[in-house]
């Protein structure tokens, strides 16, 4: 069990049968009254953001999720195959339990897949990935101002601004966090 008193960004809870990750915490002590800890916190399930004030005595469970390395196989339909690297067992996903992380997931990449009893809520690929630049348009000489960038389709299929200077064939580093341009690879 957790009170609402020990939460920290990062901090996993239950509540009401769902999974909540705590994103914000403040502690406050007003001059007049009782303290309490206003929180912001995310479900896990749906990546809806809530906030909240909580007592600082409130009890939760705490979760702790399960994270396994998985190396994604191929898609197939609507699924996406992915296999443990520990046991070999092939497991498949949907879009949905995915996100929009998949667009910066290739063929044999190997991603993390949170889970907790049994059902899982997120794929996270590594921080930085290398993706090849499958189109873009050529970027023009003298034709820039400060940072100037440009579109540019990834062997993915993800869509991403680039500086004007990166070509197609091209292998640039990503930062899937924030789905950003990085550097060449």
């Amino acid at each position: 069990m957790i009170s609402a008193g020990d939460f920290r960004n990062g901090v996993y809870f239950e509540m009401d049968g769902d999974v909540y990750q705590v994103v914000e915490f403040q502690h406050v002590k007003p001059g007049k009254g009782a303290a309490f800890v206003r929180t912001k916190y995310r479900n896990i399930r749906t990546g809806s953001v809530v906030e909240k004030s909580f007592n600082p005595n409130d009890k939760f469970e705490r979760v702790q999720l399960d994270r396994r390395d998985m190396s994604y196989l191929y898609r197939d339909g609507e699924l996406y195959y992915f296999m443990d690297t520990d046991t070999f067992e092939q497991l498949p996903f949907t879009k949905d339990m995915i996100g929009e992380k998949l667009a910066f997931i290739k063929e044999g990449m190997v991603c993390k897949v949170v889970s907790y009893k049994g059902q899982v809520y997120e794929v996270e690929p590594p921080l930085f990935v290398e993706l090849e630049i499958t189109e873009t348009e050529p970027g023009v000489r003298g034709d820039t101002a400060t940072n100037a960038t440009k579109n540019a389709t990834l062997e993915t299929g993800a869509v991403i601004r680039v500086p004007l200077f990166i070509n197609e064939g091209e292998v640039v580093r990503i930062d899937t966090r924030t789905g950003e341009y990085m550097e060449r690879a």
